[in-house]
């Protein structure tokens, strides 16, 4: 401390402390950030100006802004898409989905942690390989001569069948979930006479909240976004599409050239569903992480 003419203290440069949001390694991290976060949202910002704008507009790309805000292009594209039917059919695929999945997913994990069987390893195994080994594609054909052969390749249903099947991330999800809970609860229920399939629906499952929400969100949007398999099932049958292939109407109207405003204006509208879930499920889900995390 030095001191000054009237006799006050006053602090000395080497008793200066730094703020901790201007500290190099804080403001290199805030700067990383924000480059992150306009290259995240830049392509929306364009997708919904450019929603708002003519054809001609969106051609050339002469300005940024729309000259003139065509809020007509929503309307165009909701009634040439058939929206609310196709709204419809993205709704079912993504609930039926997502319920399917986490039924099936919680079952297995269950299954598999608490009992020791052979072929265990080799079934942990191969859940772990198809989450890094996209065997999507190759498999497409052989799901639809199965979907042929079960009577379902013109249902969404089956398309729904398929995507519960790769269930894998949500798997491994509430594995450590129920790798977490004890198992002194197991052998607590089976003494007071409840059976392995009592004890996971009155016991195991309710635990499983904060991984079942956040596996929810995750499984719903995915199903959401799903384009080839819907693509595949629905080909025959446009009354099923979902919004992904539905979007592709757009496409093109009475001339020949590319309706990329309608297009924009479609993909804005799509999305919509989806944002309003997370927004409304923003707080849930950080509590959901928070809680599984402490778990």
């Amino acid at each position: 401390m030095q001191q000054t003419s009237a006799g006050k203290p006053q602090p000395s440069a080497a008793s200066f402390v730094v703020p901790v949001f201007l500290r190099p390694g804080r403001v290199l991290l805030w700067i990383f950030l924000l480059i992150m976060a306009f290259l995240t949202l830049f392509p929306v910002l364009v997708a919904i100006l450019g929603s708002f704008k003519t054809n001609a507009e969106l051609t050339t790309g002469a300005t940024v802004l729309p000259e003139t805000w065509h809020f007509s292009n929503y309307v165009e594209a909701w009634k040439t898409a058939n929206f609310s039917r196709y709204t419809w059919n993205s709704l079912f695929i993504s609930v039926t989905t997502t319920a399917g999945t986490l039924l099936v997913a919680s079952m297995a994990a269950y299954g598999v942690e608490r009992l020791r069987f052979t072929g265990r390893s080799l079934f942990i195994f191969i859940q772990a390989a198809t989450m890094f080994i996209s065997v999507g594609p190759l498999v497409l054909h052989p799901q639809f001569r199965l979907m042929i052969a079960l009577h379902l390749q013109a249902s969404l249903w089956g398309v729904v069948i398929l995507l519960v099947s790769a269930h894998a991330a949500t798997y491994f999800i509430l594995f450590s979930f129920v790798r977490a809970i004890p198992r002194e609860l197991d052998e607590a229920a089976k003494i007071d006479g409840s059976t392995m399939p009592g004890t996971y629906w009155r016991i195991i499952l309710p635990l499983l909240g904060p991984g079942l929400g956040v596996s929810a969100l995750f499984t719903f949007r995915a199903a959401w976004n799903e384009y080839i398999m819907p693509l595949v099932f629905t080909m025959s049958q446009p009354n099923l599409q979902p919004l992904t292939v539905g979007l592709s109407n757009l496409r093109y109207g009475a001339s020949a050239a590319a309706q990329t405003h309608y297009m924009l204006a479609g993909a804005c509208l799509s999305i919509l569903p989806m944002l309003v879930a997370y927004v409304f499920a923003n707080k849930s889900f950080m509590q959901m992480t928070a809680g599984s995390l402490k778990g």
